[in-house]
Protein backbone atom coordinates (compact mmCIF):
# COMPACT_ATOMS: atom_id res chain seq x y z
CA UNK A 1 0.00 0.00 0.00
CA UNK A 2 1.01 3.95 -0.32
CA UNK A 3 -0.35 6.90 1.63
CA UNK A 4 -0.41 10.19 1.90
CA UNK A 5 -1.10 13.17 4.01
CA UNK A 6 -4.17 15.11 3.98
CA UNK A 7 -4.74 18.11 5.94
CA UNK A 8 -1.73 20.82 7.12
CA UNK A 9 -2.70 21.48 10.88
CA UNK A 10 -0.41 18.99 12.28
CA UNK A 11 -2.44 18.48 15.34
CA UNK A 12 -5.39 16.88 12.93
CA UNK A 13 -3.73 15.66 9.81
CA UNK A 14 -3.74 12.12 9.02
CA UNK A 15 -1.74 9.66 7.11
CA UNK A 16 -4.00 7.29 4.84
CA UNK A 17 -3.58 5.14 2.20
CA UNK A 18 -4.02 6.30 -1.15
CA UNK A 19 -7.03 4.09 -2.23
CA UNK A 20 -9.84 4.65 0.49
CA UNK A 21 -12.63 2.38 1.00
CA UNK A 22 -16.48 2.89 0.58
CA UNK A 23 -18.95 1.30 2.97
CA UNK A 24 -22.31 2.84 1.76
CA UNK A 25 -23.97 -0.45 1.39
CA UNK A 26 -22.22 -2.24 4.23
CA UNK A 27 -24.93 -3.36 6.58
CA UNK A 28 -28.33 -2.86 4.12
CA UNK A 29 -27.24 -4.92 0.56
CA UNK A 30 -23.96 -5.94 1.52
CA UNK A 31 -24.88 -8.59 4.45
CA UNK A 32 -22.64 -8.18 7.74
CA UNK A 33 -20.04 -11.38 7.29
CA UNK A 34 -19.37 -9.91 3.67
CA UNK A 35 -18.87 -6.50 4.73
CA UNK A 36 -16.53 -7.91 7.44
CA UNK A 37 -14.50 -9.87 4.97
CA UNK A 38 -14.00 -7.02 2.62
CA UNK A 39 -13.25 -4.78 5.48
CA UNK A 40 -10.72 -7.19 6.96
CA UNK A 41 -8.33 -7.71 3.53
CA UNK A 42 -8.80 -3.51 3.11
CA UNK A 43 -6.73 -3.48 6.45
CA UNK A 44 -4.66 -6.71 5.51
CA UNK A 45 -3.93 -5.00 2.42
CA UNK A 46 -2.30 -1.88 4.44
CA UNK A 47 -5.67 0.15 3.63
CA UNK A 48 -6.40 2.80 6.60
CA UNK A 49 -9.05 5.27 5.07
CA UNK A 50 -12.74 4.24 5.02
CA UNK A 51 -15.87 6.32 3.96
CA UNK A 52 -19.42 6.56 5.19
CA UNK A 53 -22.25 8.68 5.87
CA UNK A 54 -24.77 9.25 8.45
CA UNK A 55 -28.03 8.83 5.45
CA UNK A 56 -26.19 5.52 4.23
CA UNK A 57 -28.25 3.48 2.53
CA UNK A 58 -31.88 5.18 3.84
CA UNK A 59 -32.88 4.44 0.37
CA UNK A 60 -32.35 0.97 0.72
CA UNK A 61 -35.61 0.28 3.10
CA UNK A 62 -37.10 3.19 3.36
CA UNK A 63 -35.38 4.25 6.38
CA UNK A 64 -33.16 7.19 7.53
CA UNK A 65 -29.41 5.65 7.28
CA UNK A 66 -26.93 4.84 9.86
CA UNK A 67 -26.82 1.14 9.44
CA UNK A 68 -23.40 1.73 7.35
CA UNK A 69 -22.38 3.40 10.92
CA UNK A 70 -23.47 0.70 12.84
CA UNK A 71 -22.05 -1.67 11.21
CA UNK A 72 -18.26 0.08 11.27
CA UNK A 73 -18.89 0.78 14.50
CA UNK A 74 -19.20 -3.13 15.29
CA UNK A 75 -16.17 -3.98 12.91
CA UNK A 76 -14.27 -1.92 15.16
CA UNK A 77 -15.02 -3.52 17.95
CA UNK A 78 -15.07 -7.44 17.17
CA UNK A 79 -11.33 -6.55 15.65
CA UNK A 80 -9.95 -4.03 18.16
CA UNK A 81 -9.75 -1.02 16.06
CA UNK A 82 -8.21 2.04 17.14
CA UNK A 83 -6.98 5.52 15.38
CA UNK A 84 -4.70 3.22 12.96
CA UNK A 85 -7.57 3.71 10.40
CA UNK A 86 -9.46 6.77 9.23
CA UNK A 87 -13.08 6.95 9.25
CA UNK A 88 -14.30 9.66 7.21
CA UNK A 89 -18.36 10.36 7.85
CA UNK A 90 -20.85 12.82 6.54
CA UNK A 91 -23.97 14.84 7.87
CA UNK A 92 -26.26 16.81 6.21
CA UNK A 93 -27.93 14.63 3.43
CA UNK A 94 -29.82 12.55 6.03
CA UNK A 95 -33.59 12.53 5.89
CA UNK A 96 -35.63 13.84 9.28
CA UNK A 97 -38.06 10.83 8.63
CA UNK A 98 -38.53 7.48 7.07
CA UNK A 99 -39.81 7.29 4.02
CA UNK A 100 -38.45 10.97 3.02
CA UNK A 101 -35.01 11.57 1.05
CA UNK A 102 -32.25 14.42 1.42
CA UNK A 103 -34.02 15.83 -1.71
CA UNK A 104 -37.39 16.93 0.32
CA UNK A 105 -36.41 16.58 4.18
CA UNK A 106 -32.81 16.87 4.60
CA UNK A 107 -31.45 17.70 8.24
CA UNK A 108 -29.49 20.30 6.62
CA UNK A 109 -26.10 22.28 7.77
CA UNK A 110 -27.34 24.21 10.88
CA UNK A 111 -24.98 24.85 13.88
CA UNK A 112 -27.82 22.33 15.70
CA UNK A 113 -27.80 19.77 13.54
CA UNK A 114 -24.19 19.36 13.24
CA UNK A 115 -23.83 18.77 16.79
CA UNK A 116 -26.33 16.38 17.28
CA UNK A 117 -25.55 14.84 14.12
CA UNK A 118 -21.92 14.64 14.81
CA UNK A 119 -22.48 13.18 18.59
CA UNK A 120 -24.43 10.71 17.20
CA UNK A 121 -22.28 9.41 14.07
CA UNK A 122 -19.75 9.35 16.90
CA UNK A 123 -21.62 7.08 19.33
CA UNK A 124 -22.50 4.65 15.77
CA UNK A 125 -19.02 4.23 15.14
CA UNK A 126 -18.16 4.13 18.31
CA UNK A 127 -15.15 6.49 18.02
CA UNK A 128 -14.49 10.06 20.67
CA UNK A 129 -13.30 11.68 18.03
CA UNK A 130 -14.25 11.70 13.96
CA UNK A 131 -11.22 11.53 11.88
CA UNK A 132 -13.22 13.63 8.69
CA UNK A 133 -16.17 14.85 8.59
CA UNK A 134 -18.08 16.35 5.66
CA UNK A 135 -20.81 18.44 4.91
CA UNK A 136 -22.93 16.18 2.45
CA UNK A 137 -25.09 18.61 0.58
CA UNK A 138 -25.30 22.36 0.18
CA UNK A 139 -27.82 24.17 3.10
CA UNK A 140 -29.12 26.89 1.25
CA UNK A 141 -31.39 28.13 4.01
CA UNK A 142 -28.40 28.20 6.23
CA UNK A 143 -26.32 31.02 6.71
CA UNK A 144 -22.49 29.93 5.59
CA UNK A 145 -21.09 31.64 8.93
CA UNK A 146 -23.11 29.16 10.83
CA UNK A 147 -22.16 25.98 9.23
CA UNK A 148 -18.78 27.27 9.67
CA UNK A 149 -18.85 28.04 13.36
CA UNK A 150 -20.87 24.97 13.66
CA UNK A 151 -18.04 22.40 12.56
CA UNK A 152 -15.56 24.30 13.80
CA UNK A 153 -16.73 24.57 17.41
CA UNK A 154 -16.39 20.46 17.61
CA UNK A 155 -12.78 20.89 16.17
CA UNK A 156 -12.02 22.53 19.00
CA UNK A 157 -13.65 20.60 21.58
CA UNK A 158 -11.65 17.90 20.07
CA UNK A 159 -14.34 15.73 19.06
CA UNK A 160 -13.76 16.54 14.97
CA UNK A 161 -10.61 16.38 13.27
CA UNK A 162 -10.30 17.07 10.04
CA UNK A 163 -13.24 18.92 7.80
CA UNK A 164 -14.18 18.46 4.36
CA UNK A 165 -17.35 19.05 1.85
CA UNK A 166 -19.12 17.10 -1.10
CA UNK A 167 -21.50 18.44 -3.83
CA UNK A 168 -20.84 22.06 -2.68
CA UNK A 169 -20.26 24.83 -5.81
CA UNK A 170 -16.35 25.81 -6.08
CA UNK A 171 -18.18 29.39 -5.04
CA UNK A 172 -19.67 28.14 -1.54
CA UNK A 173 -16.54 26.02 -1.26
CA UNK A 174 -14.16 29.59 -1.49
CA UNK A 175 -16.98 31.34 0.21
CA UNK A 176 -16.81 28.96 3.73
CA UNK A 177 -12.82 28.68 3.33
CA UNK A 178 -12.54 32.67 3.46
CA UNK A 179 -15.09 32.94 6.41
CA UNK A 180 -13.04 30.43 7.98
CA UNK A 181 -9.75 31.77 7.65
CA UNK A 182 -10.48 35.22 8.41
CA UNK A 183 -11.83 34.00 12.05
CA UNK A 184 -9.01 32.53 12.70
CA UNK A 185 -11.06 28.78 12.29
CA UNK A 186 -10.46 25.04 10.81
CA UNK A 187 -12.26 25.16 7.03
CA UNK A 188 -12.73 22.64 4.71
CA UNK A 189 -10.04 20.69 3.40
CA UNK A 190 -10.94 17.26 2.07
CA UNK A 191 -13.20 17.35 -0.97
CA UNK A 192 -15.37 14.99 -1.93
CA UNK A 193 -16.29 14.87 -5.69
CA UNK A 194 -17.36 12.38 -8.17
CA UNK A 195 -14.35 12.24 -10.84
CA UNK A 196 -13.40 9.31 -13.43
CA UNK A 197 -11.45 9.18 -16.57
CA UNK A 198 -14.51 9.66 -18.76
CA UNK A 199 -15.97 13.33 -18.97
CA UNK A 200 -19.50 13.40 -17.42
CA UNK A 201 -22.25 16.17 -18.91
CA UNK A 202 -22.60 18.92 -15.84
CA UNK A 203 -25.20 21.12 -17.66
CA UNK A 204 -28.80 20.46 -17.22
CA UNK A 205 -30.84 20.15 -13.88
CA UNK A 206 -29.79 18.15 -11.83
CA UNK A 207 -31.39 16.66 -8.24
CA UNK A 208 -29.80 18.74 -6.29
CA UNK A 209 -29.45 21.92 -7.97
CA UNK A 210 -31.22 23.50 -11.41
CA UNK A 211 -28.17 24.52 -12.68
CA UNK A 212 -26.39 21.48 -13.46
CA UNK A 213 -24.20 18.49 -11.71
CA UNK A 214 -22.88 19.87 -8.72
CA UNK A 215 -21.59 16.34 -7.63
CA UNK A 216 -19.13 15.96 -10.91
CA UNK A 217 -15.48 17.60 -10.25
CA UNK A 218 -15.94 20.17 -13.06
CA UNK A 219 -13.72 22.63 -14.26
CA UNK A 220 -14.02 25.36 -11.82
CA UNK A 221 -13.59 22.51 -9.00
CA UNK A 222 -10.28 21.27 -10.89
CA UNK A 223 -9.07 24.42 -10.98
CA UNK A 224 -9.39 25.43 -8.00
CA UNK A 225 -7.84 21.97 -6.79
CA UNK A 226 -4.90 23.25 -8.83
CA UNK A 227 -4.73 26.31 -6.72
CA UNK A 228 -4.54 25.21 -3.71
CA UNK A 229 -2.32 22.49 -2.84
CA UNK A 230 -3.61 21.73 0.95
CA UNK A 231 -6.63 20.77 -0.94
CA UNK A 232 -7.40 16.58 -1.06
CA UNK A 233 -9.66 15.11 -3.52
CA UNK A 234 -10.93 11.88 -2.72
CA UNK A 235 -13.23 10.78 -5.86
CA UNK A 236 -16.54 8.53 -5.59
CA UNK A 237 -18.01 6.86 -8.36
CA UNK A 238 -14.54 7.13 -10.52
CA UNK A 239 -15.20 3.11 -12.06
CA UNK A 240 -18.54 4.41 -13.42
CA UNK A 241 -20.87 1.21 -10.93
CA UNK A 242 -18.53 -1.11 -13.27
CA UNK A 243 -19.04 0.50 -17.18
CA UNK A 244 -15.47 0.23 -17.86
CA UNK A 245 -15.20 -3.58 -18.31
CA UNK A 246 -18.95 -5.02 -17.82
CA UNK A 247 -21.46 -4.68 -20.53
CA UNK A 248 -24.04 -5.21 -18.85
CA UNK A 249 -23.42 -1.89 -17.08
CA UNK A 250 -24.17 0.81 -19.55
CA UNK A 251 -22.08 3.81 -19.42
CA UNK A 252 -25.25 5.92 -19.55
CA UNK A 253 -26.58 9.36 -21.24
CA UNK A 254 -24.21 11.65 -19.03
CA UNK A 255 -21.15 10.11 -20.56
CA UNK A 256 -22.55 10.03 -24.27
CA UNK A 257 -19.97 12.96 -24.96
CA UNK A 258 -18.13 12.85 -28.17
CA UNK A 259 -14.78 12.13 -26.31
CA UNK A 260 -15.56 8.99 -25.10
CA UNK A 261 -14.68 6.83 -28.02
CA UNK A 262 -11.90 8.72 -28.33
CA UNK A 263 -10.95 8.14 -24.56
CA UNK A 264 -12.52 4.37 -24.02
CA UNK A 265 -9.76 3.47 -26.98
CA UNK A 266 -7.06 4.99 -25.25
CA UNK A 267 -7.85 3.13 -22.02
CA UNK A 268 -8.03 0.08 -23.54
CA UNK A 269 -4.33 0.68 -25.35
CA UNK A 270 -3.07 1.46 -22.05
CA UNK A 271 -4.58 -1.37 -20.12
CA UNK A 272 -3.05 -3.93 -23.23
CA UNK A 273 0.37 -2.35 -22.78
CA UNK A 274 0.14 -2.69 -18.94
CA UNK A 275 -1.71 -6.27 -18.85
CA UNK A 276 -3.84 -4.55 -15.91
CA UNK A 277 -7.56 -4.39 -16.31
CA UNK A 278 -9.24 -0.94 -17.52
CA UNK A 279 -10.80 -0.08 -13.39
CA UNK A 280 -6.86 -0.56 -12.92
CA UNK A 281 -5.76 2.03 -15.24
CA UNK A 282 -8.31 4.20 -13.98
CA UNK A 283 -7.38 4.60 -10.44
CA UNK A 284 -3.67 4.37 -11.35
CA UNK A 285 -4.37 7.51 -13.63
CA UNK A 286 -6.50 9.10 -10.67
CA UNK A 287 -3.86 8.44 -7.88
CA UNK A 288 -0.87 9.91 -9.90
CA UNK A 289 -2.18 12.44 -11.90
CA UNK A 290 -1.93 16.22 -12.05
CA UNK A 291 -4.46 16.59 -9.59
CA UNK A 292 -3.39 13.95 -6.81
CA UNK A 293 -6.85 12.25 -5.98
CA UNK A 294 -7.85 9.38 -3.61
CA UNK A 295 -10.01 6.92 -4.97
CA UNK A 296 -12.82 5.82 -2.96
CA UNK A 297 -13.90 2.29 -4.43
CA UNK A 298 -16.78 -0.01 -3.07
CA UNK A 299 -17.29 -3.38 -3.14
CA UNK A 300 -19.47 -6.27 -2.79
CA UNK A 301 -17.33 -8.93 -3.11
CA UNK A 302 -13.20 -9.71 -1.97
CA UNK A 303 -12.83 -10.33 -5.12
CA UNK A 304 -13.86 -6.59 -6.45
CA UNK A 305 -11.75 -5.15 -3.49
CA UNK A 306 -8.86 -7.20 -5.19
CA UNK A 307 -8.63 -6.02 -8.21
CA UNK A 308 -8.84 -2.36 -7.24
CA UNK A 309 -6.23 -2.85 -4.66
CA UNK A 310 -3.94 -4.21 -7.60
CA UNK A 311 -4.02 -0.41 -8.95
CA UNK A 312 -2.25 0.76 -6.34
CA UNK A 313 1.09 -0.40 -7.55
CA UNK A 314 0.43 0.24 -11.14
CA UNK A 315 2.93 2.82 -12.28
CA UNK A 316 1.94 4.21 -15.37
CA UNK A 317 4.83 6.03 -17.86
CA UNK A 318 4.72 9.52 -18.90
CA UNK A 319 4.45 8.24 -22.28
CA UNK A 320 1.32 6.32 -21.09
CA UNK A 321 0.13 9.21 -18.92
CA UNK A 322 0.26 11.95 -22.18
CA UNK A 323 -1.83 9.23 -24.51
CA UNK A 324 -4.48 9.28 -21.60
CA UNK A 325 -4.35 13.16 -20.95
CA UNK A 326 -4.45 14.14 -24.58
CA UNK A 327 -7.42 11.51 -25.66
CA UNK A 328 -10.06 13.82 -26.44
Amino acid sequence: MRYRTIGTDPRTRREVSVLSLGAMLFGTRTDEATSYAILDRFVEAGGTFIDTSDNYAFWTNGGQGGESEELLGRWRRSRGVGDEIVIATKLGARPLAPGTSYLDNPEGLSAKVIRESAERSRERLGVARLDLLYAHIEDHQVPVSETVEGFAELVGEGTVGLLGASNHRAWRLERARALAAAAGLPGYEVLQYHRSYLASRLDGPSDLDQDGNVGAAGGDLTSYLRTEPGLTLVSYGSLLQGAYTRSDKPLGAAYDLPSAPVRLAALREVAEQTGATANQVVLAWLIGGEIPTVPLVGASSVAQLEESLGAVDLELTPEQRHRLDTAW
